[in-house]
This record gives C-alpha cells, sequence and structure tokens, in this order.
C-alpha cells in the first residue's frame, strides 16, 4: 500500500500548487508570484479563499521568468502569452516570438559593439594615464598612489604645508 499523498501522484498536468510552493519551484518568492498575478500575467484558480496554481500556470511562470532573464519587458510577455489561445497551431504565437527574438538579438549585439568601445576607450585611457605616471616616476603597480611616489614640492619639504 502506497502511503504518498493523493496530490503527490497526479500527473503534472492535473497538479495544483499553493502560491508557495509554484514560488519555491521557480526559484522566486511568493511575492513574485503575486507580483506576476496582479500584472495579469498569472491567473489562479481559487479552491476556498485559496489560490491555486495549475501545470499550465506553472508553465507560464517560466516563460515569464525566461522572458525576463532574456531581456523583455512584462508588456511583451504578455503579448506572447496572449496569442496561446490564438490557434491550435500557435503559428501567430511562433512568428511573434522569432520576431521579438530577432529585436532582441539585434539590439543585444548594438550593446556589445558600444560596450566593446567603450572597454577599448578605458583601456587606453588607464594606458595613457599609467604612461603618464611612469612618466614622473610614480609606481604604478598599486591601485592607489602612495604618498612616498607623489613628488614634494619645497613648501611639503620644509614642512609648511600640512
Amino acid at each position: 500500500m502506497n502511503n504518498a499523498p493523493a496530490e503527490a501522484l497526479k500527473p503534472a498536468s492535473e497538479k495544483f500548487y499553493s502560491t508557495n510552493q509554484l514560488a519555491e519551484d521557480a526559484g522566486v518568492t511568493a511575492r513574485t508570484v503575486r507580483f506576476y498575478e496582479g500584472r495579469g500575467l498569472l491567473n489562479p484558480q481559487l479552491a476556498g479563499s485559496t489560490r491555486v496554481y495549475t501545470h499550465s500556470d506553472r508553465a507560464r511562470l517560466q516563460i515569464i521568468l525566461r522572458g525576463k532573464r532574456l531581456g523583455f519587458s512584462l508588456d511583451e510577455i504578455q503579448e506572447y502569452l496572449n496569442l496561446y489561445n490564438v490557434d491550435a497551431e500557435h503559428i501567430g504565437q511562433v512568428r511573434h516570438i522569432q520576431r521579438k527574438a530577432r529585436e532582441r538579438a539585434d539590439d543585444l549585439r548594438t550593446k556589445l559593439k558600444d560596450i566593446e568601445y567603450s572597454l577599448r576607450q578605458l583601456e587606453q585611457i588607464e594606458r595613457d594615464a599609467t604612461d603618464r605616471l611612469l612618466s614622473k616616476g610614480v609606481n604604478t603597480d598599486s591601485s592607489a598612489p602612495s604618498l612616498t611616489s607623489i613628488p614634494r614640492t619645497e613648501t611639503q619639504k620644509e614642512g609648511m604645508d600640512p
């Protein structure tokens, strides 16, 4: 005789999740789940006064989280989720995500080029600053200049400058 709870024996497609169970399963907080519910991205059922989420809600949450990790806005994710029930073949949904993925990838490529350019500029500035410090006899091994490596003025040498 199996002592496992009846809920645990149900196929995943028939299993219900509480807010906390869904959150834990997805690796987020219950507050995050409620936030997405408040935005209309998740629509739990009620069992009495308790919210219960289905396997479909679990899948929707995974899509939401993946979309956020990839940089999509909640509005873009909502557009995608809204297309799910439009047609049985999900052609519109797939076309939509294909277009959005291409746009996002293009945006990231542009940002990557900008970051690479900025890195080259910063590296050049660092090299120029290092060369200038070396030409003045300043040790550049330390990230902070040593007081002993900074040349003192005649006033400082005589102890007149604090």
